[in-house]
């Protein structure tokens, strides 16, 4: 999938004075007597309720999938904050353009703004006369973005870096510029280079201090700075739920650069930013808990909201003085759901939307059980938030699918990393989980090391006998999500990942694909079906009754194939009314490749994804599984109508 052509962009600045803008191979083996029998009973009593949030997504800010990714904004450290609050500091990745007998650039804390008080301060010593002439094109500075900014107008076109794509001059008095103003201009492009730069340039002698240097896409999501390719990947797997925004990104390696949503909100240009210490890079925040919010519901997702508990890797506070963030949590909670009079809901009406967002879900830290604090600090969160808000279901760290938790919850976090083998045979790991209390939450799951690659088909399909698994599981695992979501090509801080993109590109991994298969899992009803073969295959599958969106029902068959022989499968279905129920069909969709470790790439962004679905000789109840293999099976249920005859009236017998 390319990148939408962004034709416009909305560029803005705050500055002193004038200025101007110049493989691994597997061989299939042939095994006549390798044959499975599904038996699935499609009687309604049979079947049990899939709950309608069961599969999801995680963001995290990792890999740069909100900073330079989901986010729009092209301007990489847009407030020259990145380089920390003394100065001189380091501009990076801003570049002077001309030498120090043209200019001198340095950094001081003269913003406005009082959470990020560094400023750019840009003395330029030579002018259009006299002894020191500005070289043609002017001095100033460039900011390259995120490894290149994408620019698309028309046809793409040769360029060598320097093509000017797009300008504009602010010109103003001296007196309209003595004070801090903002200035905006639209730049639209006349031409295409995916790895454009934004420069700021004059060739007139004088002192000019920027700050807050942003350009951005006129043509985001709704308007609300998603970049519409990167939002599309996720809307198409239709996610129920999105938890944000990490992760570890939440902890902080230490507690003074954890994720703190009170300095996310407001003005963009107001909000100072904070180095991801976990991670290594500095986000501007310009993707906040506000933005996080709306984003869940232009998906309409429900947000799950993961906070810090005053535990970070290094240090962590004391339960006895963890109050203060048991009443950052509970502001964050009225930020989002509080009426738009209330303190920090009036603060969200003001950003633009008056009525509360849809948050039913927090998770108290991430990844933080083991800790010494950790019971003791939830414990506070639980009971303070269960007093204000009784509705809302909170989220423990703690594992209890093998055994009870010592602390209430509504949920409990489960995260799994490991091989492919293992992550198949982990299919079963919730068979035997007590079906009594809190509910497992499934948040982080994946195929890693070796057999993953960045984004395998070994991996696809054992993540997909997980999920299979889970779905079988659904009365106890009531939520499901992969990590991590995004990874941008030239930052990558994990591998796999489930999309993949640049300034330009974007394609989904295989196990991106392997999510696909599993939209129409939410809210539907599983069936009981039961696998038997006659050989050692390593097969899975589950069977689901859904319905489309035009009201038809459809009876819908998955089945991974982990091992490298072809298996025959045949599918006995009981429980329907012979009377007045049938299935017809099915069509058949796969993913499958030549290749074991076959990834997808900017190349080949399809290589391993599902085909288009087959119709089946009508019946189709025998099917031929093929090695390394994720089939779908979709049978339509259909309604018949059967009229009674009666008898001549003349006939019938009187009395």
């Amino acid at each position: 999938m390319g990148y939408n052509k962004v034709p416009c962009i909305a560029f803005f600045l705050w500055q002193f004075i004038s200025f101007s803008l110049p493989y691994h191979s597997f061989a299939i083996e042939v095994d006549a007597n390798a044959t499975a029998q599904l038996l699935l009973d499609a009687s309604k009593g049979s079947s049990r309720p899939i709950p309608d949030t069961l599969f999801g997504i995680f963001f995290e800010e990792i890999n740069h999938a909100g900073a330079g990714g989901l986010w729009a904004e092209l301007v990489s450290n847009r407030g020259f904050e990145a380089g920390g609050p003394n100065v001189p500091s380091n501009i990076d990745p801003w570049s002077i353009i001309g030498n120090e007998t043209f200019l001198i650039v340095s950094t001081d804390r003269s913003s406005l703004f009082d959470r990020n008080k560094i400023a750019l301060q840009m003395e330029v010593l030579c002018d259009t006369q006299g002894s020191n002439i500005c070289p043609s094109g002017g001095v100033g500075i460039y900011n390259p973005g995120f490894w290149g900014m994408n620019i698309e107008q028309g046809r793409a076109t040769n360029s060598d870096g320097l093509q000017s794509l797009a300008s504009a001059n602010v010109i103003a008095s001296a007196s309209d510029v003595s004070n801090w103003t903002r200035k905006e201009v639209l730049l639209k492009a006349e031409g295409t280079n995916h790895t454009s730069r934004l420069q700021l340039t004059t060739a007139k002698k004088g002192v000019i201090w920027f700050d807050q240097v942003s350009a951005m896409p006129v043509d985001t999501y709704k308007g609300h700075g998603f970049r519409n390719e990167l939002f599309q990947m996720l809307a198409e797997i239709k996610p129920r739920f999105i938890r944000f925004p990490g992760g570890c990104f939440v902890e902080g390696e230490w507690l003074r650069n954890a994720f703190r949503w009170k300095e996310t909100i407001g003005p963009w240009e107001e909000r100072p930013g904070h180095f991801g210490d976990v991670w290594m890079y500095w986000t501007d925040d310009g993707l906040g808990y506000f933005e996080f919010l709306q984003l869940a519901e232009d998906l309409n997702a429900l947000p799950i909201w993961v906070f810090n508990n005053g535990i970070s890797h290094q240090d962590q506070v004391d339960t006895t003085s963890v109050l203060p963030f048991v009443q950052e949590a509970l502001g964050g909670i009225e930020f989002a759901r509080g009426n738009s009079s209330s303190k920090w809901g009036s603060v969200r009406a003001k950003m633009g939307h008056p009525e509360p967002f849809n948050l039913k879900y927090v998770a108290v830290g991430n990844e933080d059980c083991g800790k010494k604090n950790y019971r003791g600090n939830y414990l506070k969160f639980y009971d303070a938030i269960k007093h204000t808000y009784p509705d809302i279901q909170i989220i423990s760290n703690c594992d209890g699918s093998n055994g009870p938790l010592d602390h209430p919850a509504d949920f409990y976090d489960f995260h799994v990393y490991t091989s492919a083998n293992d992550l198949f045979s982990k299919a079963h790991k919730f068979d035997q989980t007590s079906r009594n209390g809190p509910k497992a939450f499934v948040s982080e799951y994946a195929v890693t090391g070796n057999d993953a690659g960045k984004g395998s088909l070994k991996a696809a399909l054992a993540e997909a006998a997980f999920l299979i698994g889970l779905e079988k599981n659904s009365d106890v695992v009531q939520m499901v999500s992969y990590a991590p979501l995004f990874v941008h090509t030239n930052d990558r801080r994990w591998n796999p990942d489930a999309i993949v993109f640049n300034s330009s590109q974007v394609y989904g991994t295989p196990s991106y694909w392997v999510q696909r298969f599993f939209v129409e899992s939410n809210g539907a009803a599983l069936l009981n079906a039961t696998l038997k073969t006659n050989s050692s295959a390593q097969l899975i599958a589950s069977a689901i009754t859904w319905q489309s969106q035009d009201g038809k029902t459809y009876i819908r068959i998955k089945v991974v194939n982990f091992g490298n022989s072809s298996v025959n499968l045949s599918i006995d279905v009981t429980g329907l009314d012979p009377n007045s129920e049938q299935l017809t069909g099915p069509t058949k969709t796969e993913l499958t490749s030549t290749n074991l470790m076959d990834e997808n790439s900017f190349a080949e962004q399809k290589k391993v994804a599902p085909g288009n679905p087959k119709t089946l000789p009508e019946g189709g109840m025998d099917v031929v599984l093929n090695p390394y293999s994720l089939t779908s099976l979709d049978f339509l249920k259909k309604t018949v109508s059967l009229r009674m005859w009666e008898a001549d009236a003349s006939s019938k017998s009187s009395i």
